[in-house]
């Protein structure tokens, strides 16, 4: 029998990401899937996309970018989606199909998907109404799920929070004490359902209305081994791997670091407001600055952790995502929350290399922090 997924968040990415590479594996011939989407925050403007979600006909996903310094694209029609559920008006339905049928379940609910509300922190979670929160809902479907005989079942979230398997199911242990589970269920939460710790990383630039996506060439979905573990499904972009760590360094501190290096030029020296990452690399005189920054200090940095020839290799990935011809990444958006992206993408990555023998001076990454920290705006 298949493997059921139900996915909390309807979201572009997991549109280009998780569900086009179900599909991608289901046309290899392997048996995953179908697909349940479901709507979990309840805005009313994403109630078209649910609906849409259904056809028969799927969705398109359409990948442009660069590859080996060369602009490709190709077209996907995603076919790995049979339905789209309302947790506000199909929650009946949803329940049934999730202690029935469900094996796997993804979500991506955004930075703030793992806030509790605070009417979820009691009895009235486990009585059958619509819980607020996501980690609300996943609890009381979990523990239902218990009620009718306790499948296994794994939790593959997305959200962009370390070790994310880890804190839901602390979020959802916390949820079922409060709510007077018994200690049965914690026990079965332990031995069955397990919650692995991943790691996305795919640029989707556009939606397609009113279900579909723009998105770049790469693509990683690396999930963290642990007992009991097994891939889902076969894919080249999908990675089983016993340390994370890496897979974040390189993230954090090349792409996302090289991010905010843009930035911090952009706001200083009176770059044009709606200028992208590719627009601002076509200077050549700012591409000669982040090439000399990745060359002089992030690279070396990672080789005093054993990790060159890694960095190495994501740097020229990293270079062909940014002049992607078909994405306009526009500099504003990453200049938001600019404080705490220095903070998690430079200082961190500065604390990392401290003291590590053969660590290279960081001069230009040093100044940054120093800005920031002094107030001087980005």
């Amino acid at each position: 029998m298949s493997t059921r997924i139900v996915q909390f968040g309807t979201s572009r990415f997991l549109q280009a990401h998780v569900d086009l590479f179900v599909h991608e594996a289901r046309e290899a011939g392997q048996d995953i899937g179908p697909i349940a989407v479901v709507q979990a925050s309840g805005s009313a403007a994403r109630a078209g996309r649910v609906s849409a979600f259904g056809r028969p006909e799927g969705y398109p996903v359409i990948i442009r970018g660069m590859v080996d310094g060369a602009p490709v694209e190709r077209e996907v029609t995603v076919r790995a989606v049979d339905r789209g559920l309302s947790a506000a008006t199909d929650w009946t339905a949803l329940t049934a199909l999730f202690a029935g049928e469900a094996g796997l379940v993804v979500s991506n609910m955004g930075d703030a998907g793992y806030v509790i509300a605070d009417a979820d922190r009691g009895p009235a979670l486990l009585v059958g109404g619509v819980p607020a929160s996501f980690p609300g809902k996943l609890t009381a479907l979990l523990h239902h799920r218990w009620t009718q005989g306790g499948a296994p079942i794994t939790v593959l979230p997305c959200e962009l929070i370390n070790r994310n398997g880890e804190v839901l199911k602390a979020a959802v242990k916390e949820l079922a004490t409060a709510g007077g589970a018994p200690a049965a269920f914690s026990d079965w939460l332990d031995a069955k359902v397990i919650f692995g710790n991943t790691l996305v990383d795919r640029i989707v630039s556009e939606p397609i209305e009113p279900v579909g996506a723009v998105a770049e060439p790469y693509a990683l979905w690396a999930i963290e081994a642990q007992p009991g573990l097994t891939l889902p499904f076969s894919h080249p972009d999908v990675v089983l791997t016993d340390d994370l760590e890496p897979f974040e360094r390189l993230k954090l501190h090349i792409l996302n670091l090289g991010h905010t290096f843009l930035a911090d030029i952009w706001a200083r020296e009176g770059r044009p407001a709606a200028e992208t990452v590719r627009a601002i690399l076509a200077d050549d005189a700012i591409r000669t600055r982040l090439d000399a920054l990745y060359a002089d200090e992030v690279v070396p940095g990672f080789a005093a952790r054993d990790m060159e020839s890694e960095a190495q290799a994501y740097v020229a990935v990293t270079l062909d995502r940014f002049r992607n011809p078909f994405l306009d990444h526009r500099i504003a958006d990453i200049a938001q929350n600019h404080t705490v992206k220095v903070e998690r993408r430079v200082k961190a990555f500065l604390d990392w290399i401290a003291g590590r023998p053969g660590a290279p001076a960081t001069p230009v990454l040093d100044a940054l922090v120093a800005r920031q920290a002094d107030g001087v705006a980005a």
